[in-house]
C-alpha cells in the first residue's frame, strides 16, 4: 500500500486500550470519530498498532476520553464475517481526557461531543457539549442516553433548550 493511501482521523478514545498480544508488542483500541454534530456521522472504529514502541505508549499512556489524531491504513473486510479496522502507523495526542486529580470521587467523562461530570457522592449526571453549551442533568447514568437523544432531537427540530 502506498504512503499516500494513508488516512488521518481525529477522534476520542472510546474505552481502555488493550494489548493485542500476550507480550504487549501490539495494541488495540476503539476510536470514536465524530466529524460533525450529526449522530448519523459518528462511528466507532477499531484500531490496531503493530509498532512495539507505539503499542507501549498506547497501552500505558492513553486514557478513555483522550482526543487523538491517528494516521494509518484502513483494512476493509473481504468477507461478511471479517471486521474493518484501521492499522495505525502514526498517532498524536491532541487533547488529554478532561479529569480531576482525585479520580476516586469525581471525573469528567467524554461521550463523543458531550462531557459529563460523574461524582461518586451523587447519582445525577450534569452534561455539557464540548463547546460548553448546557445539555441538562440525567437522573443517573442509566438514563444519560435518553438525555443526549432528547437534546439532539431538540436541535434537529430547532426547538428551544430547557
Amino acid at each position: 500500500m502506498a504512503i499516500n493511501d494513508a488516512i488521518a482521523l481525529d477522534g476520542f478514545l472510546d474505552e481502555e486500550t488493550v494489548p493485542g498480544d500476550l507480550d504487549g508488542l501490539t495494541a488495540r483500541f476503539r476510536l470514536t470519530v465524530s466529524p460533525s454534530d450529526e449522530l448519523a456521522d459518528e462511528m466507532v472504529l477499531p484500531c490496531t498498532v503493530a509498532d512495539p514502541a507505539m503499542a507501549h505508549r498506547v497501552i500505558h499512556d492513553l486514557l478513555p476520553g483522550d482526543k487523538l489524531r491517528v494516521t494509518g491504513h484502513l483494512h476493509l473486510p473481504h468477507t461478511p464475517g471479517e471486521p474493518m479496522w484501521l492499522v495505525v502507523t502514526e498517532m498524536t495526542l491532541l487533547q488529554p481526557a478532561p479529569g480531576f486529580t482525585d479520580v476516586f470521587t469525581a471525573v469528567l467523562e467524554r461521550y463523543g461531543p458531550y462531557v459529563s461530570y460523574l461524582d461518586a457522592d451523587t447519582e445525577t449526571v450534569p452534561v455539557w457539549t464540548e463547546t460548553g453549551a448546557w445539555v441538562g442533568v440525567a437522573e443517573s447514568l442509566d438514563v444519560l442516553g435518553q438525555l443526549l437523544e432528547a437534546y439532539e432531537q431538540r436541535h434537529r427540530t430547532g426547538g428551544e433548550q430547557p
